[in-house]
């Protein structure tokens, strides 16, 4: 029997794989088997982590607007701010909000004293505004 040459599709393959796993440490960048493990292991951890960072930067904006607004001029808190935010349909997230209040204290404040004015005015202009378009 003559010798059979194999293609290279598998070989490709692990190259692939052995690039992907060239920064890993160990036997995990070396060995094939241990480096399709770690392959896995590592996709299914950044999978995770995407989501994740995403959960940790919104905790960190939060914290850090809640700290500004108490810290302050402000007689409330970062609850009654993003209520006061909401029923006054401005459009400012919490990214910006958190920016705003490490950059300009004094605009936080601000803003937060605007809104938080006169949380019922914003419901006399709705119904008003309902009333008229049912007239029309």
């Amino acid at each position: 029997m003559t010798r059979i040459k194999r293609g290279y599709i598998a070989r490709r393959r692990r190259t692939k794989m052995r690039l992907f796993a060239s920064s890993f440490r160990g036997a995990h960048s070396r060995l094939t088997r241990t480096i399709t493990q770690q392959r896995i292991r590592a996709l299914v951890s950044s999978h995770r982590d995407r989501s994740k960072k995403k959960i940790n930067f919104r905790r960190l904006w939060i914290t850090r607007i809640n700290a500004v607004i108490r810290g302050g001029g402000v007689s409330y808190s970062y609850n009654r701010l993003v209520n006061n935010l909401y029923k006054k349909q401005l459009l400012l997230n919490r990214k910006i909000l958190a920016q705003i209040a490490i950059s300009n204290r004094s605009c936080l404040y601000t803003i937060s004293n605007e809104i938080g004015r006169n949380p019922l005015e914003c419901f006399k202009w709705s119904s008003r505004r309902m009333s008229s378009e049912k007239v029309e």
